[in-house]
Parts: C-alpha cells; sequence; structure tokens
C-alpha cells in the first residue's frame, strides 16, 4: 500500500514538474500574443548590449569586461538570454555584454553613454529602464516627470543612432508587481504613464517591444507575485528566467 501511495505521488510530482516546465514558454506566448510580432534578426558577429539598471545589472562583476563571462554578464535575465543564445547559436560568435547599473534613471544612462555603450558599437541595443524614473520620484526626492522620461529616452536613442546609424533596439517595458512589498496603490496609475511611454517609443524607433508587464501579469496566474519578483520589481529567479524567456521571443 505505502510504495503504491508513494509510486501515485511520484507520478503525480512528475506531472506537476512537467506542466510546469511547458508553463513557462506557454504564459510568455500568452502575454505576448497581442503585441506586434515585429522580431529582431541577430547576424553572425553580432555585437549585443543590454543596458539599464538593476534588474538588468543583476549583481553583476563591473570589473569584467569581457563578452559572454559569466561575472561580466550578472546573474539574471541578460546571464540566462545570453546563454540560450550562445548554446543555440555556436558558429555566430555573438559578444554579449551587460552594463546596467543598480538605480540608474535614463538620464544616468546617458551620463555613461560613451563608454558604456558608444565605444563598444553595439549592433543590437537592448535597454530596460523606466521604474526608477517614477519609482525615485516616491523614495529618493527625484523631481523628474514623465515628459522627462520621454525626452531623455528619445534623446538617448537619437544620440545613440547618429554615433551608430546600423545599431537596432529592443526595448523593454518597464514593470511592477502590485502588492508585493514595495509596490502599493502609490504607484498607480501614475506608473501606467511610463510603460505607455516606452510603448510608444519602441514604436517611433521601429523597435521590439517587451511586455514585460503582461508577461508578469500571466505568471501570476501560476503562482503570486512573491513567487516571481523579490520586491515588486527585482525579480526572483524564477522572474529572470521568465524575462529571459519574453526578451528571446524578440530575436530570431
Amino acid at each position: 500500500m505505502s510504495n503504491q501511495f508513494n509510486r501515485r505521488n511520484f507520478i503525480s510530482s512528475a506531472a506537476t514538474a512537467t506542466l510546469a516546465a511547458i508553463a513557462i514558454p506557454d504564459m510568455v506566448s500568452a502575454a505576448v500574443k497581442n503585441e506586434n510580432a515585429k522580431k529582431l534578426t541577430l547576424n553572425a558577429n553580432d555585437i549585443i548590449l543590454f543596458q539599464g539598471d538593476s534588474i538588468t545589472d543583476s549583481g553583476r562583476n563591473r570589473t569584467n569586461t569581457s563578452p559572454n563571462s559569466n561575472g561580466m554578464l550578472g546573474s539574471g535575465y541578460p546571464y540566462l538570454a545570453s546563454a540560450d543564445l550562445l548554446l543555440k547559436n555556436p558558429g555566430k560568435d555573438f559578444k554579449i555584454y551587460n552594463k546596467g547599473i543598480s538605480g540608474n534613471k535614463v538620464f544616468q544612462l546617458a551620463d555613461r553613454w560613451d563608454a558604456d555603450c558608444l565605444q563598444i558599437k553595439p549592433n543590437v541595443l537592448s535597454i530596460m529602464i523606466g521604474v526608477n524614473d517614477f519609482w525615485h520620484t516616491l523614495t529618493n526626492g527625484y523631481q523628474g516627470t514623465i515628459d522627462t522620461y520621454r525626452t531623455d529616452y528619445r534623446k538617448l536613442l537619437d544620440r545613440t543612432k547618429q554615433a551608430l546609424p546600423d545599431v537596432k533596439f529592443i526595448i523593454g517595458e518597464p514593470f511592477a508587481v502590485k502588492g508585493v512589498k514595495s509596490v502599493n496603490d502609490n504607484w498607480y496609475p501614475k506608473f501606467n504613464e511610463y510603460r505607455r511611454a516606452a510603448r510608444e517609443i519602441a514604436a517611433e524607433y521601429d523597435a521590439p517591444f517587451i511586455p514585460y508587464q503582461d508577461v508578469f501579469d500571466e505568471a501570476q496566474k501560476t503562482a503570486p507575485g512573491s513567487y516571481w519578483t523579490a520586491d515588486g520589481v527585482h525579480p526572483t529567479l524564477a522572474g529572470a528566467n521568465l524575462m529571459a524567456h519574453a526578451w528571446l521571443k524578440a530575436v530570431k
């Protein structure tokens, strides 16, 4: 009787694990299904650069400047997405960098752009920025507005295009998971303006847009927000893998 019970438990656990493994790509597909099916084609010898704040930074080693290296890529979605790209494209000689810095807003990206972007000369530039542009108005006395965000973001992309005319952008949506620690009613509806602005900017610059908010909203149908983010903003390991799957949907 005990053996039968254990066997049933094993089968049930295995089935649950299988469903969970299937759920990640399904959740991402469900979240992005209403987006423009724009995908960016990656080519041999592409230099791919991830930029943003702490969500992108993800504890990277800033003294390590070697592309494709574990420490330099951090431990978040850039690392996980890069691992998949490098595994599946061994002959394309991609060089992948992560230059996200915790706490950054758009104007702080601009302050370090020459060294942390233009000198790297990426063919593909993935930017996810905007959470701090709003969050720090609540916590750090930052005086920027949604108009500041839009203006600074466009200036940054225009400057990049002027220096690197052939660069291709990927724009990630700033997201927040309401009800998990730092994210409360004070965020809304104002924060949604930053999400809309990022979407509009992606359309203006003909860039794939990654709807991370929809991805996390969809994920919460299978597990609570605290499973996917530690504080409503910074992803857990599961959340980072969710983001990596969404990012990979934007390239081919």
